[in-house]
């Protein structure tokens, strides 16, 4: 396993060993989850974004999905 090092605020220290000591976990271990969950939202957003740009990928209009919808039933 790799080490990083990284300067961050005296604020957000007191902020990370204040959830550390909640979750009964330790500075690294909150810090690893809290960066696993970022890149795993990132990669969504990134994955969103690829799609959005995608010409081949229909852009459907709300309010007609929605006449449509209500019109079915």
């Amino acid at each position: 396993m790799s080490q990083v090092t990284a300067r961050v605020s005296n604020e957000l220290v007191e902020a990370l060993d204040a959830a550390a000591e909640k979750l009964k976990r330790s500075r690294a271990d909150v810090i690893r989850q809290a960066l696993e969950r970022y890149l795993e939202d990132h990669d969504d957003l990134e994955a969103a974004l690829e799609r959005l740009r995608d010409p081949a990928d229909p852009v459907l209009d709300w309010d007609r999905v929605r006449q449509e919808l209500l019109s079915s039933d």
